[in-house]
């Protein structure tokens, strides 16, 4: 077969048979969270007590009160039930990064021959999967197979539907028999709790309510690729590893900038229109959808939430993607870097700070009292990122997003801070004690009662900035499209909470010895600038003078890769901030540190066999295939002995490539995971290099009819 044809049978075969009728737009509204168990619905179904008890564990973090489990879990099956659910299932995120669920019936037989549907509070609360074949970073031995799902009922159960019925879906955490958390879900949670234990004191001085609760909230945007499920198939490095081990640059590639905020075509616009119906369904406040700067790249964004329910609908969001693709003759390409060459994926997360009143506490506000606030809090977050630049780069490090971090579409691997150049002008006038630029514009005194309207929009932009201010909130660009969004969070709610306890000592210190409160946040701010300043950086952060500045002169850190990062997870000072704050224990930090080193020894493994595999059985007999066909003319001609000579050299090449990575992947490097780990980082990447230049060479000489491969010209340009 050959690829002229491909190109018209993926061209026609991603029409659905009987595409579902589009809701009209009144019905989209009714639509939206239907299969999820919201409180609302569930005061419709308990009695006023269960249901203040429960809400109180929901909103305001009481404990649970067993005594009403099974009114919940029999509201709950009914409720289920009514929507088509047969089956239940404890969802939760072990640390692979992805989610998982073992569905058990609704039906019981009764020792009658009958069977009735039942479902307990015991059945609810707890349940017991087997973890033998989860990660545990060494927590518990791969014999001991006993763990515990619990209900979180922080996050509302849902009903995920398929084509022949549907389940209900609990949210819960996963733990180990003796307690350890064996999830990203668990440490999420407890983060917030030290958020909240931190910020509320603070709040307090600034004269907030007690009873007052303070949440971390995110919004994250999701990059994605699409490419013709007929092309998938017949790329087994994107089968096997979710990227293009091989390609040469096509002749277009993003260079025309024409595909950003372009025309979204048909196809991919039907597909995004299913896929947000379904999302609505799910509760899930999917807002935005565009496409991205790659051919073939596009986006979906959602509005804010709970940090932790957020979390949860990134998971669900890269679900219904995947699942939804295939129905038009698609893929959804999740990997930050699926080709070589054109913008890889992230996943920004939009993060803040919010009471339980809806007030943002990194909105700068139009009042001095509210200015004070602000630069308080957004003082904390600065000296947090400063403080803990390798936490945050360890959050986001994986073998997947070492392509992608420091390119032309994502931020370098040097923790900053863009604040725009309004809001570093007014922090740099408090530090210097200069005061203000006259009434019109503001007046700022250190000290003064009087402080300037802070602008929402306070500078332009800045796409090469890890860790931006951008209005309201502050945007984490490093992440990458395909990770668990958790443990960033649980990063950022723990260094936040630390830094905002400290400067809230402070603060108390300077009020108790008499202070007024703006002077003393002022004092407190300027000091924090002071020392944290380093970490303030407006400009281009790609460039090389950056990097030179940043390691050399503010003595930033510069993890390049992950394995540079993930040894620091460990470090005294990180073991003891997690513990001080009860988020992890330094046992539990050991074993997700050698859970990192082993998915990055196995991704980088199973791309170096991979790479083996496909240069060994299917572009070396195409190289040979072709230079047989160019042996067989018999005419004389230069051009045919020229194409043969490069054609010949090129396969030299790759062989000899091929044979030096041959021996890289069977030398494992040692017998610890985090020597293997170093072992292909240091060896069989560099080797899987050599041998895709010499196999990206050949695609570019060898007849189109002997290529084995679709080539990025037929997978890029979705239409």
């Amino acid at each position: 077969m050959n690829h002229d044809f491909d190109v018209i049978s993926a061209a026609r075969n991603w029409r659905v048979d009987a595409p579902a009728p589009m809701p009209p737009a009144q019905v989209v509204g009714e639509l939206f969270a239907s299969d999820v168990l919201t409180l609302e619905e569930l005061k419709t179904r308990l009695s006023k007590p269960d249901y203040k008890s429960l809400r109180a564990t929901v909103e305001r973090g009481e404990r649970l009160d067993p005594a009403i489990a099974d009114m919940v879990a029999l509201a709950m099956k009914t409720w289920a039930m009514e929507k088509g659910a047969t089956h239940y299932t404890h969802w939760f995120q072990p640390l692979t990064g992805a989610t998982a669920e073992k569905h058990d019936s609704f039906v019981s037989p009764n020792g009658d021959g009958l069977a009735m549907a039942t479902f307990s509070g015991k059945e609810l609360i707890q349940a017991e999967p087997d973890a033998s074949s989860f990660p545990s970073g060494g927590l518990r031995a791969t014999f001991e197979a006993r763990g515990y799902t619990a209900w979180d009922p922080s996050s509302p159960a849902f009903i995920m539907r398929h084509a022949n019925g549907a389940t209900l879906c609990i949210p819960t955490v996963f733990a180990s028999w003796t307690g350890e958390a064996l999830d990203n879900k668990t440490p999420l949670l407890r983060s917030g709790e030290a958020l909240n234990r931190a910020v509320t004191p603070a709040l307090h001085l600034f004269g907030a309510t007690l009873g007052t609760q303070v949440g971390s909230s995110l919004g994250a945007e999701q990059e994605y690729f699409l490419i013709a499920e007929e092309y998938f198939y017949r790329r087994p490095d994107l089968v096997m590893t979710g990227r293009t081990l091989f390609g040469a640059q096509p002749p277009r590639g993003q260079e025309l900038e024409d595909h950003y905020f372009g025309a979204i075509p048909d196809r991919v616009l039907s597909f995004m229109t299913d896929a947000e119906l379904q999302l609505y369904a799910l509760g899930i406040p999917v807002k935005t959808r565009h496409n991205e700067v790659a051919p073939g790249q596009f986006e979906i964004a959602p509005i804010y939430e709970n940090s932790n329910v957020a979390a949860d609908h990134q998971q669900l969001i890269m679900q219904v993607l995947r699942n939804t693709a295939r129905k038009y003759g698609l893929v959804c390409l999740l990997h930050e870097k699926p080709f070589a060459g054109v913008n890889g994926s992230g996943k920004h997360c939009n993060w803040s700070m919010a009471t339980d009143a809806g007030e943002n506490l990194l909105e700068p506000g139009d009042t001095p009292h509210e200015n004070l606030q602000f630069l308080f809090f957004c003082s904390a977050v600065i000296k947090a990122v400063d403080e803990h630049q390798d936490l945050l780069r360890i959050s986001v490090a994986s073998a997947s997003n070492d392509h992608r971090l420091g390119a032309n579409e994502a931020p370098p691997a040097i923790i900053s801070i863009f604040l725009g150049s309004e809001l570093t002008e007014i922090l740099d006038r408090l530090e210097s004690g200069q005061g203000g630029r006259g009434t019109e514009a503001g007046l700022l005194g250190l000290g003064s009662s009087v402080l300037p309207p802070i602008p929402r929009h306070a500078g332009d932009r800045n796409r090469t900035s890890p860790f931006a201010f951008t209005g309201n909130k502050f945007e984490f660009r490093a992440a990458g499209s395909s990770q668990s969004i958790s443990f960033p969070v649980t990063v950022l709610n723990t260094i936040v909470a630390d830094a905002v306890q400290g400067l809230t000592a402070e603060l108390k210190a300077k009020l108790d010895g008499g202070a007024d409160l703006d002077t003393a946040v002022g004092e407190i701010v300027r000091a924090t600038y002071t020392r944290h300043k380093r970490t303030v950086f407006n400009g281009d952060g790609y460039s090389e003078e950056w990097h030179r500045e940043a390691e050399q002169e503010r003595g930033l850190l510069n993890l390049r890769t992950s394995l540079d990062a993930i040894p620091h997870l460990t470090d005294p000072e990180n073991v003891a901030l997690f513990e001080k704050f009860g988020v992890l224990t330094g046992r539990e930090l050991a074993a997700r540190q050698e859970i990192m080193y082993d998915i990055y020894f196995k991704t980088v493994n199973i791309e170096g066999e991979t790479t083996e595999h496909i240069a060994q059985t299917l572009i070396l007999p195409a190289a040979a295939g072709y230079l047989a066909d160019l042996g067989a003319v018999k005419i004389p001609s230069r051009a045919l002995d020229a194409t043969a000579t490069e054609v010949a050299g090129l396969t030299d090449e790759l062989y000899d490539a091929l044979q030096t990575l041959r021996e890289q992947n069977r030398a494992l490097g040692g017998d610890e995971i985090h020597e293997k780990a170093h072992h292909v980082r240091d060896h069989v990447l560099p080797a899987m290099r050599e041998v895709r230049q010499a196999a990206d060479r050949l695609e570019k000489v060898v007849a189109d009819r002997h290529w084995p491969l679709p080539t990025y010209r037929q997978l890029l340009f979705v239409k």
